[in-house]
């Protein structure tokens, strides 16, 4: 571990990449029968292997907290937090005012049909081959690919469920052959760090170890392996997060690489903070909001969140990605899942996205990556949030539903039927997985399996109580 130390790497930024909405997820109160509802667990908790410690460890590193910024106008270099007494100077804050509005004409793309959302987005129906992908030099001049073959074995369908998006309550809709993209406004950007990492991961010093990282994880993964997508049902909560500089998340990683400058990932899931992209004051929620991420290079040149840059292309017009998702868990109450799968297209090797029940996102173009190119080497499921410490004490940010794994459904927070992509394009139960929760005392992990849930893993937990001070 010596040797990865003192590494400048990026910092996840909090929900900078958010549009706010609502967007569809499957009631699952039903979907343990009578003889299931209290499946038998697994006794191993949280073991773990050396890959996977170097990681987590890189994961705490890579994914430090970014801001939300009380500056006039964001910089070019990330402040972890704002500075009092700052000097003003017209001068300059005019010039970078003019740069936040030429960005703004760069990336906010022509509109064959604007919405206007009952929660204040607008919403920009896109024509798909103008969405920011192609401004790649790869894709330029091309269109969107049909949809690929889907894994053997899978069994969703081609429906959207009841739940929507908040800016569809308009009774509006994009038309066939455009995606719809929420409008990004000169206030979006002021709220940012930065204009050159809006949408993007941080950089800061940092040790990667986990003595020293403010970012805790409760995971269960598989390695080993030549890996080419995952499948997870996702359970969608709204965690209580206890600072402004702190998230809540869980997601699907797909990874590759050594774990130092050449890293690959994949990443999707739901994630949660106080402050959106937009500021509290606008929403005043911590709402789970649908996310993608890419990086090619450990999180330091390539990669963005959602459609905030040239990479992942998006195929449909009924989602748009950072919406909020609603309905949400309740404690004791109706429960409520996401189902999301990643999976590399064998005919044209592209890694696809698919979200709910059955509907195809988009994709990630396989030029993107150079070990993705192939395939991956790791494939990891579960709860990540941040801890800073900001009270002195340790966060009070929940994971999950903010409850241990050991009160199981309809208390703790799960993933549900886990799965991995082989060689063949067929899905497959996991094998010699592992499990890891890094302060069991304060957010932890048990794994099981049924013949309805397949491998289903409960985690989560409060954060600060009297065994996690």
């Amino acid at each position: 571990m010596d040797l990865m130390r003192d590494t400048k790497l990026r910092n996840k930024t909090c929900c900078v990449h958010h549009t706010t909405g609502q967007a569809q997820c499957t009631q699952i109160q039903t979907i343990l029968p009578q003889e299931t509802t209290t499946p038998q667990h697994s006794s191993n908790m949280a073991s773990s292997s050396p890959i996977m410690f170097i990681f987590v460890a890189f994961l705490f590193a890579a994914s430090s907290l970014s801001p939300v910024l009380s500056h006039p106008i964001p910089s070019d270099s990330g402040h972890h937090r704002p500075t009092a007494n700052q000097t003003f100077h017209p001068g300059l804050q005019l010039q970078k005012l003019k740069r936040v509005r030429a960005y703004l004409r760069k990336i906010n793309k022509p509109a064959v049909k604007t919405i206007q959302s009952p929660d204040g987005d607008v919403i920009d129906c896109v024509l798909s081959h103008l969405q920011p992908a192609f401004d790649h030099p790869q894709l330029r001049g091309k269109k969107p690919l049909d949809p690929p073959e889907r894994p053997k074995g899978h069994d969703s369908i081609n429906t959207v469920s009841e739940a929507f998006q908040i800016w569809m309550n308009s009774g509006e809709s994009c038309p066939e052959g455009t995606i719809p993209i929420r409008q990004t406004t000169e206030k979006d950007i002021l709220r940012a760090s930065s204009i050159k990492r809006f949408g993007r991961k941080l950089r800061r010093n940092v040790k990667r170890d986990s003595t020293s990282s403010d970012h805790e994880h409760a995971v269960v993964f598989v390695n080993g392996d030549q890996y080419y997508g995952a499948k997870a049902s996702i359970n969608v909560w709204a965690p209580h997060v206890a600072d402004q500089y702190e998230f809540s998340l869980s997601q699907i990683w797909i990874i590759s690489g050594s774990f130092g400058n050449d890293l690959n990932t994949i990443e999707a899931g739901w994630q949660a903070c106080i402050y959106t992209l937009f500021g509290p004051e606008l929403y005043g929620d911590n709402y789970p909001r649908f996310f993608t991420y890419w990086t090619t290079d450990a999180y330091q040149a390539t990669g963005c969140y959602n459609l905030l840059c040239s990479g992942f292309v998006q195929t449909n017009n009924k989602i748009a990605i950072g919406a909020a998702i609603s309905p949400r868990s309740s404690y004791n109450g109706r429960q409520f899942d996401i189902g999301l799968m990643v999976w590399k297209d064998p005919k044209h090797g592209h890694w696809w996205l698919e979200y709910g029940s059955g509907l195809l996102v988009g994709y990630w173009p396989s030029f993107l990556f150079s070990h993705l190119g192939n395939h991956a080497n790791m494939i990891q499921f579960g709860g990540e949030i941040v801890n800073t410490r900001s009270t002195g004490f340790h966060t009070s940010t929940q994971m999950g539903s903010g409850h241990f794994a050991e009160e199981g459904f309809g208390k703790a927070s799960y993933f549900r039927n886990l799965q991995v992509v082989d060689w063949d394009n067929s899905l497959l139960p996991l094998q010699n997985l592992h499990l890891l929760a890094d302060h069991s005392n304060c957010y932890d992990i048990k794994q099981g399996k049924n013949n309805v849930w397949g491998t289903y893993f409960y985690y989560g937990g409060p954060g600060r109580n009297v065994k996690c001070p």
